[in-house]
């Protein structure tokens, strides 16, 4: 087990020595690699902040849930929270009891995290329900469903467990990969199909009995050694109709029908976060936050935007003909989704936008020193 877990640190490491050296140097000086400035903007805000809220630093792969009329929440020192769309009012608040390495999944009443000692843990309307320890260490959030709660492993293991009392109902092993990414993958729900992140592939299982439906890859890895060939699917995936387009880390982006279980089409592009999408386009930024936008319907390349290199950008969220995605700065930037020029920015606190979450047409931001921004692109 200590194997794998190791194994799977390095081979991020190793990737990020050869495929993210922008990164690397962008730390450490070097002048080619320095932040883009900040475009001088004119006009009109193209969006607000409806409300704000605080909570602890966020130190995980935190991941953003949108059940009905409400966000999720959570915080490095496993406080977990769902506030109201609207207006930010708490409609309740748990506490897992220890410090967090992925979360939040959540159907509205159970919200499920995974502690820094590999417990997954399972709050009923913010009270302490049940936990169990799995196999193996888990980033990717739990996905709550069907009265169910499904985790994934870094080694790929998907387990099912009932999510009133723990029971464990079903666990997936298949053969894996020789090296696995220590980043958080893909884990959604399609109709009545689990869709995970295998490698760089995405697989439809039967949630009841977690037997494969089919499988379709997204990339096809390249390279002369097993850390060259690392092409791990990376989450948030998005889903648009009976498309699920994904990111395989430094490898490429692409879209699969998941009615008919086949691949539509990918693009070869570096870069290792996830994408965004509406029903017209799939954004995604490179290894030097350079951002591209593809046609949904056939991959083809509406346009390329390269204001925000080496800003270290967050993944981005499509809504209202905008697209919003957050830096290193805390700034958030609304570009238009026909063009990719910028339209407008808006501060937050400071610190780096770790992840954002879209509900309707209302963006809640989430930054690492625990500030939550919930914007209206307008």
């Amino acid at each position: 087990m200590k194997r794998a877990v190791l194994t799977s640190l390095l081979a991020a490491v190793l990737a990020s020595s050869l495929s993210g050296c922008s990164v690397w140097n962008s730390w450490f000086g070097d002048d080619k690699n320095k932040p883009a400035p900040l475009e001088t903007l004119s006009g009109p805000a193209s969006g607000r902040v409806l409300w704000s809220a605080k909570g602890d630093n966020v130190n995980f792969p935190l991941s953003i849930a949108t059940p009905g009329d409400r966000f999720v929440v959570a915080s490095s020192d496993g406080s977990v929270r769902a506030l109201a769309a609207t207006d930010g009012r708490e409609l309740w608040r748990g506490d897992a009891g220890s410090k967090l390495a992925a979360g939040v999944g959540s159907d509205g009443r159970f919200a499920a995290v995974v502690s820094r000692d590999n417990e997954l843990i399972v709050l009923d309307a913010g009270r302490m329900a049940w936990k169990k320890t799995l196999p193996t260490p888990v980033i990717a959030a739990p996905l709550v469903a069907g009265e169910r709660v499904f985790a994934l492993t870094l080694d790929r293991q998907v387990l099912a467990f009932d999510a009133l009392d723990g029971r464990k109902i079903w666990e997936l092993k298949r053969p894996g990969e020789p090296l696995t990414l220590a980043k958080a993958g893909v884990l959604l729900a399609y109709k009545d199909t689990l869709v995970v992140g295998q490698g760089p592939r995405l697989a439809g299982v039967d949630p009841l009995k977690g037997q494969l439906r089919w499988e379709a890859s997204v990339a096809t890895p390249r390279g002369t050694n097993e850390v060259e060939r690392l092409a791990d699917l990376v989450g948030p995936a998005v889903r648009q109709g009976d498309l699920i387009c994904a990111r395989a880390f430094q490898s490429s982006v692409g879209c699969v029908n998941a009615e008919r279980g086949s691949a539509l089409w990918n693009r070869v592009v570096g870069g290792t976060n996830g994408i965004g999408a509406d029903d017209q386009v799939v954004v995604a930024g490179d290894a030097s936050d350079r951002l591209s936008a593809w046609k949904l319907a056939n991959g083809d390349l509406a346009w390329s935007a390269d204001q925000f290199q080496h800003r270290k950008l967050s993944a981005p969220v499509v809504t209202g003909k905008q697209i919003v995605i957050g830096d290193y700065e805390g700034q958030v930037h609304l570009l238009d989704r026909d063009t990719g020029k910028t339209r407008s920015r808006l501060p937050t606190d400071g610190s780096q936008v770790v992840t954002i979450a879209l509900l309707g047409d209302t963006a809640l931001v989430a930054t690492k020193s625990g500030g939550l921004f919930a914007i209206k692109a307008e």
